[in-house]
């Protein structure tokens, strides 16, 4: 599985140390908001509501440089639309994958 980095933020960071801070701090603030948002939603079973979460975490999953994970997203976000669950595993283990990361940075 392909890892988190910090490419995409160095490279809107421009070398600001500062800016490339409040970036990463949006991401530790954000992103376990959102995940908990997330599986709420999933426990509510409204497939609109999870539609919603995913393309909220999908912007994390890209600007954390994580081009196939971003890909299963969009495909989970895509049968969600058509009231499918299919790839919630996987969308999941990326959620996993994120958390232990953010805790690193």
């Amino acid at each position: 599985m392909e890892q988190p980095n910090l490419e995409y933020i160095n490279r809107l960071a421009r070398g600001d140390e500062s800016i490339k801070k409040e970036l990463i701090n949006i991401i530790k603030t954000e992103f376990p908001e959102e995940k908990k948002e997330y599986y709420a939603s999933i426990e509510s079973g409204v497939f609109k509501r999870i539609e919603e979460n995913v393309h909220r975490l999908k912007h994390k999953i890209s600007i954390l440089g994580l081009v196939k994970s971003y890909e299963i997203a969009n495909e989970f976000e895509t049968n969600l639309r058509k009231l499918d669950l299919n790839g919630q595993e996987d969308f999941e283990k990326i959620l996993r994958l994120i958390t232990r990361y953010i805790k690193t940075i």
